[in-house]
């Protein structure tokens, strides 16, 4: 049952809705952010975050979402702590605070939890992604989801020009920016926990390189990725353990960041294929 039912989109509550999903001030200063979707809404809830309420459409939602969506927030609530509000809008109202074509029928308030690398697990071998400097959204969504598939340990974003929870992001992710941990820090406080972890750093670039399917990423490895449009700063290829490149054999110099760090993340999968059958 909803706790209440909006039918005009100038309620107070849509208007604080729209302004979290539109201004990453606001979701720094609230703490909160915009999931929409039953997939990711799951993702969230399975990563222990707290859900502050959800507003539904009941034209969209599935027959059984009352006793099930619903029921497995409430329950999650009570693990949480975080006290729980179920708003059913009308399909206008929904239509005004939904921000992707196809759609669900359910948005979500959130409560971020904004990791630090002194969160991550301390694990033997992993295998982290860092990201320099990203600057669009999709292209970190989708990395997202390759380091999910590959089950990388972390991805690390330095000197972040992305809100990690742009509903953009959350969106191209499909929900993996709750099942990889991600971490906002700084190049030199990044850079510091690896040295501190034994952990290889791997600077993909074009220059003074070797093949990467010829370089050993079995062990503690970090896959440190720049933007497309300047590579990597020289601060990562000063401490880099290794420079590692990807052959273009045709008439362009670069692929998409993220279609770089899937190959580069699956390189490792395949070199680490007994570490995963021992596991």
């Amino acid at each position: 049952m909803a706790d209440l039912i909006l039918t005009s989109p100038q309620n107070p509550r849509i208007k604080t809705l729209l302004q979290l999903e539109q201004k990453s001030s606001e979701r720094r200063r609230a703490g909160l952010f915009v999931v929409e979707g039953q997939r990711e809404l799951h993702h969230c809830l399975v990563s222990g975050l707290g859900v502050e309420s959800v507003f539904w459409c009941r034209e969209l939602v599935p027959a059984d979402f009352e006793t099930a969506v619903l029921a497995e927030v409430e329950r999650a609530a009570g693990r949480t702590g975080v006290p729980f509000r179920s708003v059913e809008v009308s399909r206008g109202v929904y239509e005004k605070i939904a921000y992707r074509g196809s759609t669900e029928g359910v948005v979500a308030v959130v409560r971020e939890r904004r990791l630090t690398l002194a969160d991550l697990p301390v694990k033997e071998h992993p295998l982290i992604v860092v990201l320099e400097r990203v600057e669009k959204p999709g292209n970190l969504g989708a990395i997202l989801r390759s380091a999910d598939a590959a089950h990388a340990d972390a991805v690390v974003v330095c000197d972040s020009l992305t809100d990690l929870y742009n509903p953009n992001l959350i969106r191209s992710s499909i929900g993996a920016i709750f099942t990889v941990p991600c971490v906002a820090c700084s190049t030199e406080e990044c850079i510091a926990y690896l040295k501190a972890h034994g952990i290889r750093i791997l600077t993909a670039q074009l220059q003074d390189s070797h093949l990467y399917y010829d370089t050993d990423m079995t062990c503690g490895t970090a896959i440190v990725m720049g933007t497309e449009s300047t590579g990597l700063t020289d601060t990562w290829r000063r401490v880099a353990d290794a420079h590692i490149r990807i052959p273009m054999l045709g008439q362009l110099d670069s692929l998409n960041v993220s279609v770089s760090t899937a190959i580069l993340l699956f390189e490792a999968v395949r070199q680490r294929r007994e570490l995963i059958i021992d596991n």
